[in-house]
């Protein structure tokens, strides 16, 4: 259930808001894959917005692109009203963040898993790729998508 954008030419896409395939970050989510929406750009935004605690990713793994993920509180004016707990594994050492934050997993580098331990207040998560075609690899068979 991929989110379908509308093109605009060959350089502008319209943003269409989805579902993530992570029912507990579910809408509104944005995806541009630069593959399939910026004419071969290497480069892939997912933003959504996140209420309840889960687990996203499960098992450490590593891509050959770099990755940039973003944990923001909700309030675009003041992004410090964060109110959340995220665990994320990066080279086999647990981090936890009470606080928004931006994390750079250059490629090549273990990361995972990464559990939303706690959300008390809703927050912003983006992950950003350098890469055209987004971070998730491969896509899961059987995600936990509401039916």
């Amino acid at each position: 259930m991929p989110i379908e954008n509308i093109k605009h030419g060959k350089y502008i896409v319209e943003l269409v808001s989805g579902r993530s395939i992570y029912n507990k970050s579910g809408p509104p989510q944005i995806a541009v894959l630069g593959e399939k929406d910026l004419a071969g750009a290497n480069f892939t935004l997912g933003w959504s917005f996140l209420s309840k605690p889960f687990l996203m990713v499960g098992d450490s793994h590593k891509h050959e692109f770099d990755q940039i993920i973003f944990f923001l509180g909700n309030d675009p004016n003041n992004i410090a009203e964060y109110d959340a707990e995220v665990e994320i594994t990066l080279e086999g050492v647990k981090n936890t963040m009470n606080y928004p934050a931006c994390v750079y997993i250059p490629g090549g580098t273990m990361h995972g898993p990464l559990n939303f331990k706690r959300i008390t207040r809703p927050l912003m998560f983006m992950d950003i790729t350098l890469n055209p075609s987004g971070s998730i690899r491969p896509f899961p068979a059987n995600p936990q998508v509401e039916q």
